[in-house]
């Protein structure tokens, strides 16, 4: 790669506002006039025969001689200005006028090509010095300056071309060969994959005939050309072809197999996907266009099939789920620990030790010890490095931006809080319960879950339970719960509950449970419910010990509600970090990441249990469409509300 020597930092970038090279060439700046126009000045050598044009800069230095369309008695005639700033330049002397060109040779030149009369950049002076450029005047008639022009090109046509008669020829596609590509160290011979890569081009060409002869007339740009099938054969041969050896032939020979029986709806959805693909990715941080949900199936079709998506009970106790009650010998461990610690504990928020009075203490009917509590609410974070720096960034708080170490805190709080994820300590304040066994109905269902968290003197309590129908979404349940303990903060600014959504309140009607009521000041009215073992029971009565229970992160819902459910289907593990547990991505992120939606854009208001609860739903939709297309490229099939795998694939 060559060093940048700065001779196109004044000529407009081609690409601009869409360029995204970062060390680019050509000038980004609009606040300067090109170099070309502000620094060069014309005066033409009429007594040379042809009449060229000599071009000077700033300090009367000659630089360059070409010829000019026009004959010199004509450029002599008019008034000639600078294309730039449109002021007049000097009047031709006397000795210039008598050095004026014969009739002959103005005929003989009259034609000259067009290139001669387009302008051009000058060159670099030598020793590497370069003109002064002139600052930009606004106040200067800037209506024959150039201007740089943004072309996008779509298809082999540029908008910049759009009213010309003859369209610009399409964009081509690299040449190709059928023929392997060349590999260091190649998993076969060459006649191997030559004969391999051959059969995978002939089932591709199968499906893109089947594409071309449809009558729709939508389909149209899924069909490949010739040049871009064969390209497509080669790109999958050489994909399989860098994977593990010792498998090539085998998960070649499988792709072909797949091919060979893919029906045409499921070759146009992957060729819908790879479009996807190709397009460019927005960086756009505005509400973006919802992506649909297909999974063709019927709403029965994706309860039957969403247990497939259940996670495995085994080694989910390693990461904050309780899948077993825990003994009495734990429980009397953990309650003479909370005896012992006389109240003391660590703060939630700022790590300050500090002491919880349950039923307030005596003296002055304080619920804690400590005074307030400075924190920041936000989790501190590193910047992304800018490329050539080697030195880290800092870790900064996402809240108020500052540094790690720096301030206490930028939020203050009236009490410190804490909250304890122990199963054992989490018992003694409300047991664990199992799922009960019961028939609801006939017609099977899975049900999306989600709670709320506010901190009391018991530590971290429910204080919203939510419970919507899946895949429809309905809602079943939606309550504001009491906590056993006195509340100490409600944690608004991540569970939407307010102290004023509980003096609005009003009891929950058993006969009316879905009846919502709403306030003077347009907000809506919840049901409220005494205690977490009313919610629990409320909740256990659209729930059976088969019913998928569906939501993100669900060890929180599950704890925070002493829940043992069998049957989970958790967002969190099923699209899972790439570092593995325990980093998850939050629900915001995946939504935006798969749905294209924006959820939790309350700010500080909080979220709401009942949109994440359906955002939990949707995503597992999105999952078992993913599933399911994936399985019938593979042979299955669905009947009756069953599915079937197909053929093995040799």
């Amino acid at each position: 790669m060559f060093s940048p020597l700065g001779l196109f930092k004044h000529t407009p970038c081609p690409e601009d506002p869409h360029c995204s090279l970062t060390p680019c060439l050509f000038s980004h700046d609009r606040s300067t006039e090109p170099h070309d126009d502000s620094v060069t000045h014309r005066k033409t050598s009429v007594g040379h025969p042809l009449g060229y044009e000599e071009e000077t800069d700033e300090l009367d230095r000659p630089r360059k001689r070409r010829r000019v369309k026009e004959n010199a008695q004509d450029h002599l005639a008019k008034k000639p200005t600078d294309s730039t700033f449109g002021a007049p330049s000097s009047p031709p002397s006397s000795q210039t006028d008598a050095k004026r060109p014969s009739k002959a040779s103005k005929e003989k030149f009259d034609e000259l090509p067009r290139t001669a009369s387009r302008t051009i950049s000058p060159p670099p002076l030598r020793g590497g010095a370069r003109a002064p450029t002139k600052k930009f005047d606004s106040t200067l008639d800037t209506s024959k300056a150039r201007t740089p022009v943004v072309q996008t090109r779509v298809n082999g046509f540029d908008s910049a071309s759009a009213t010309r008669k003859t369209p610009l020829p399409k964009v081509q596609v690299p040449e190709e060969s059928l023929n392997p590509r060349m590999l260091l160290n190649p998993p076969a011979s060459h006649a191997i994959r030559l004969r391999l890569l051959t059969m995978l081009h002939e089932q591709l060409t199968r499906l893109n005939d089947e594409v071309k002869k449809s009558d729709d007339a939508s389909k149209g740009p899924l069909a490949l050309s010739d040049s871009e099938l064969i390209i497509e054969a080669l790109d999958e041969e050489f994909q399989f072809a860098r994977g593990n050896f010792s498998v090539y032939q085998n998960v070649i020979k499988s792709r072909i197999m797949v091919l060979k029986k893919m029906k045409l709806a499921i070759w146009e959805a992957e060729r819908i996907k790879k479009i996807a693909e190709r397009l460019p990715k927005t960086t756009s941080r505005g509400p973006g266009t919802p992506r649909p949900i297909v999974t063709e199936m019927t709403p029965a079709e994706e309860i039957a099939f969403v247990p497939r998506l259940a996670a495995q009970q085994e080694g989910l106790n390693k990461h904050g789920y309780v899948t077993t009650m825990p003994t009495e010998t734990e429980l009397g461990a953990a309650r003479n620990g909370v005896e012992s610690a006389q109240g003391w504990e660590q703060c939630d928020r700022c790590n300050t030790r500090f002491q919880v009075f349950p039923g307030r203490r005596e003296e002055d009917g304080a619920l804690t010890s400590g005074g307030t509590c400075t924190y920041h609410w936000a989790k501190p974070r590193r910047p992304n490095v800018v490329k050539g720096e080697n030195k880290p960034r800092e870790l900064k708080y996402a809240c108020c931006d500052e540094i790690l170490g720096v301030s206490s805190g930028c939020t203050k709080a009236d009490s410190h809080v804490f909250k304890t994820s122990d199963p054992k300590r989490l018992a003694l304040v409300m047991p664990f319960e199992a799922t009960p066994v019961s028939n609801l109905d006939d017609i099977p269902r899975a049900v999306c879950f989600d709670c709320e968290m506010g901190y009391s003197t018991l530590g971290m309590e429910l204080i919203r339970l939510t419970a919507t129908a899946w895949p429809d979404g309905k809602e079943l349940l939606d309550v504001l719960v009491r906590p056993l303990g006195e509340v100490l903060d409600l944690n608004s600014r991540f569970s939407g509950v307010w102290p004023e959504d509980y003096a609005n309140a009003v009891p929950y009607d058993q006969a009316s449970p879905h009846q919502q009521e709403t306030a003077d000041d347009g907000t809506t009215r919840l049901q409220i419910v005494d205690s977490p073992f009313t919610a629990r029971e409320l909740l256990f009565k659209v729930l059976t010990l088969e019913t998928p229970l569906i939501g993100h992160a669900l060890e929180n819902d599950l704890n925070a509600a002493r829940i043992l459910h069998p049957t989970i289907v958790d967002t969190a593990l099923l699209f899972p970090h790439p570092r593995g547990l325990p980093l998850r991505f939050g629900l915001k992120v995946l939504m935006k990441r798969h749905l294209g939606r924006d959820i939790q854009m309350g700010g500080d208001q909080g979220h709401d249990s009942k949109e994440d609860a359906r955002a939990a739903g949707d995503l597992v939709r999105f999952r078992v469409g993913e599933m399911w297309q994936k399985m019938r490229g593979e042979g299955w099939t669905k009947r009756d509300g069953e599915f079937f795998p197909g053929p093995a694939v040799w």
